[in-house]
């Protein structure tokens, strides 16, 4: 398998508003750099789109380290909060229903597909790759994803 290095990122003018991701996918010396935008959304929503952007991007199964310094991602795979949710009919345990199920049903369906670690990482810290993440995310918000 191929072992990619992926770094996202999302951004939110409001919450909700309009945001945008971002991702870096990382492939030997190869760089390709992804980001959206929608009108109207959460910054968990963007961040969970980042990831599930950059593993929809992949052509064929991957080995895949992707590094977010969204607490909210990254806890709820390696703290399997997801398989806590899925057990309990998709509700938290204040018996609610979980948040963007769409999303992660999305994001599970891909991580069948590929050999995923995620790392947490600290946001707005001095990480190339997330910084830029955070470029190409917050360019999206200002400038509506034009």
């Amino acid at each position: 398998m191929k072992e990619i290095i992926v770094y996202t990122d999302g951004a939110c003018s409001g919450n909700p508003g309009p945001g945008g991701w971002a991702c870096v996918l990382m492939y030997n010396e190869h760089v390709r750099e992804l980001s959206g935008y929608d009108p109207s959304t959460t910054n968990n929503r963007m961040e969970m789109l980042a990831a599930i952007r950059a593993l929809e991007s992949l052509k064929e199964p991957c080995k895949v380290t992707l590094h977010s310094d969204s607490a909210y991602l990254v806890n709820a795979i390696n703290q399997h909060w997801i398989d806590n949710w899925k057990r309990n009919g998709w509700k938290t345990s204040n018996k609610t229903p979980v948040e963007n199920q769409d999303l992660w049903n999305q994001l599970i369906r891909l991580m069948n597909v590929h050999a995923v670690t995620f790392v947490k990482v600290k946001g707005h810290a001095n990480n190339r790759w997330n910084n830029r993440c955070d470029e190409l995310a917050t360019t999206q918000v200002k400038n509506r994803g034009q």
